[in-house]
């Protein structure tokens, strides 16, 4: 699926989920402090026994917990996965954008040229990820100000439109931040990204549902150390352990430009496949070779999506 999507003038028209549920109480608790009874004989004791030997792992003997990285290793019984995405908060999109239902813009848009282009790359991209088995989707520019956040909001819309299906858009871009804005959402309560990432922040505390079809995770402030939280090993037992939970069809990930930092190179390992935004007014030709360079050998371009694309340039069927 490696193909080009123009959008005509984008911005102008407009691990384990069990991991996150104590015994008893709010399964928003924090993993961190959730899963030392998850793994191994302890999974299959019961609600009274794994409550005591939780309380005397934490506190008595802390160093004796079975860190969760090695727990395959080891090949003891894992919990099965609760699936909690019902359990997800749930907050409406303000009226100030155009991206999703709620208001008359949103339905306006769908009737345009560049709504139906993300609809066509939507089906193309659920096709893909279908036949290799593959979840995790960067959505990535060479540079800044190509509309990548636009990009990746406009993409994780239209594939909530499927129904019965599930989509998780996070705002990776931890340097400048943008998808709270694009949708108009409330960052102030459920954007400690940072947090999350760590097992500080439970799934629940930090992953928001915006419709039945489509959860989103944000980030308010920006990171300095962005790269580093990439390759956190925490890093990806969190998202592992998001997507054991929630069970998306499909985890798109809002990234910062390829070539003016390393945290996306960081994060290729994680990643099943990448579609790359170009912007027809400033993207050149030595761009896109650069960022297939780096590309190249680790993950799958899956496509090069063609924003502010001249209208002469667009073939009309």
């Amino acid at each position: 699926m490696k193909d080009t999507f123009a959008l005509e003038d984008a911005d102008s028209s407009a691990a384990n989920g069990d991991l996150m549920v104590p015994v008893q109480g709010s399964f928003t608790r924090p993993r961190r402090f959730s899963n030392k009874v998850e793994y191994g004989p302890l999974a299959e004791q019961s609600t009274e026994e794994a409550e005591l030997a939780e309380v005397d792992m934490v506190v008595d003997h802390p160093d004796m917990a079975i860190p969760a990285p090695f727990v395959d290793q080891m090949n003891l019984p894992r919990a099965k996965p609760r699936d909690l995405w019902d359990l997800l908060h749930e907050q409406t999109p303000g009226m100030d954008q155009h991206i999703l239902p709620g208001s008359q813009a949103a339905e306006d848009f769908r009737a345009t040229d560049v709504s139906r282009a993300f609809d066509l790359l939507r089906t193309r991209l659920r096709q893909t990820v279908k036949q290799h088995g593959w979840t995790n989707i960067a959505v990535v520019s060479p540079t800044k100000g190509c509309g990548n956040t636009f990009t990746a909001a406009n993409l994780a819309a239209s594939l909530s439109r499927v129904p019965s299906s599930r989509t998780v858009l996070i705002d990776f871009n931890l340097r400048t931040p943008g998808l709270a804005r694009t949708l108009d959402l409330d960052a102030s309560q459920n954007s400690d990204l940072r947090g999350f990432l760590a097992g500080d922040v439970a799934i629940s505390d930090y992953i928001t549902r915006v419709s039945e079809t489509l959860a989103v995770g944000l980030c308010a402030e920006p990171e300095a150390d962005a790269a580093e939280i990439m390759q956190d090993p925490a890093t990806f037992l969190s998202l592992a352990e998001m997507r054991d939970a929630l069970n998306p069809d499909i985890v798109l990930y809002d990234m910062p430009p390829l070539l003016k930092y390393d945290d996306t190179s960081a994060f290729l390992a994680q990643l099943d496949g990448v579609l790359l935004v170009s912007d027809g007014t400033r993207t050149m030709a030595k761009h896109l070779a650069a960022c297939e360079q780096i590309l190249a050998g680790q993950v799958p371009l899956l496509g090069v999506i063609l924003n502010r694309a001249r209208a002469s340039s667009i073939e009309r069927f």
